[in-house]
């Protein structure tokens, strides 16, 4: 098969963690040709079809120079590939949402994309853990500094962030004394201009917020706990969380059940869950990540847990 990644620049992947890379060994190992390009690189001029301008690539094997790109860009319809996968990272901003209409119209016309663009912009990252408040935190989503306030009022020890935030950006916890909290919410809400969520603390954050990896519907057997270090309340490895891969426990594969046949459904065939405790706090979409720290620390294989799913997926179109 032939396979198109839609992701960040390739020179700028960490390839000892990152999933991309991952998912592109994988599938060369199976056999299957790479190409790859960014967002900006697709296109669609009007009476034709959406196109992108791409790199056929191999992977080398090495640490350094981990791909080779063939010399000439090649453009091509994206419905000509067998699958395209969408991995750029965040923020979802006005580009990325452009860029799933763009890609919802070369569904249109065959391709076969995941995740599917549709589902992309249905499920905002935060937004998206309202459906299934029965496996949530109290939380409020508002732009009311008044309403952010009573939220406090009730809960007396709160987190509050921006919707548009990856990687822990924009994190603030307001304990019981409401140090700062009208400091926060202007911040954040931008004096009402802005939606920010706000949700009740979790304190089961000091054992991890595990990252729980659904595919095909389906939960991997183990999460990783990214764990705060420092007295910092972020788990996020971006913020400097110790990522410790463990077994999911009875609550974690309950919750992955629930949500992961209904998510699936709706063209998501790679999701991460955030949980903290036992509440889910995030439902990833955009590009999750987790497959090599998974991997490296247990021995379980995602990458080919992954590429099992797609290749399912493709043979029922077949």
């Amino acid at each position: 098969m032939h396979i198109l990644f839609i992701a960040d620049p390739l020179e700028s992947f960490k390839t000892y963690k990152d999933t991309t890379f991952a998912m592109m060994r994988e599938l060369q190992r199976r056999g299957h040709t790479l190409a790859a390009c960014g967002p900006g690189d697709v296109s669609w001029r009007s009476g034709g079809k959406v196109v992108a301008t791409v790199r056929p690539i191999r992977l080398t094997g090495d640490a350094e120079d981990w791909f080779a790109a063939e010399p000439l860009l090649h453009t091509q319809p994206l419905h000509g590939f067998d699958a395209v996968l969408m991995r750029k990272d965040p923020p979802f901003d006005p580009e990325y949402l452009y860029s799933t209409h763009l890609l919802e119209q070369a569904v249109r016309e065959g391709a076969r994309v995941f995740n599917r663009p549709g589902a992309l912009r249905d499920h905002p990252e935060k937004l998206a853990i309202m459906e299934f408040a029965e496996f949530c935190s109290p939380t409020l989503v508002t732009r009311s500094a008044v309403d952010i306030v009573g939220f406090h009022a009730e809960h007396r020890d709160i987190i509050l962030k921006p919707l548009d935030g990856m990687g822990g950006m924009g994190i603030f916890r307001v304990r019981d004394d409401g140090l700062n909290l009208g400091a926060i919410t202007e911040t954040l809400n931008r004096f009402g201009s802005q939606t920010v969520m706000v949700q009740k603390f979790i304190p089961q954050i000091a054992a991890g917020d595990k990252r729980i990896l659904i595919i095909g519907g389906k939960p991997a057997p183990f999460c990783l706990a990214r764990i705060p270090q420092g007295g910092e309340v972020r788990g996020n490895l971006a913020a400097g969380g110790k990522g410790v891969a463990q077994p999911l426990s009875e609550r974690d594969r309950n919750i992955a059940e629930a949500l992961g046949p209904i998510l699936h459904a709706r063209g998501l065939l790679l999701v991460g869950l955030d949980v903290i405790g036992d509440k889910v706090t995030e439902i990833n979409v955009t590009s999750p990540t987790c497959f090599q720290e998974i991997h490296d620390q247990t021995g379980f294989d995602v990458p080919a847990m992954f590429v099992d799913a797609l290749e399912s997926e493709l043979s029922l179109a077949v």
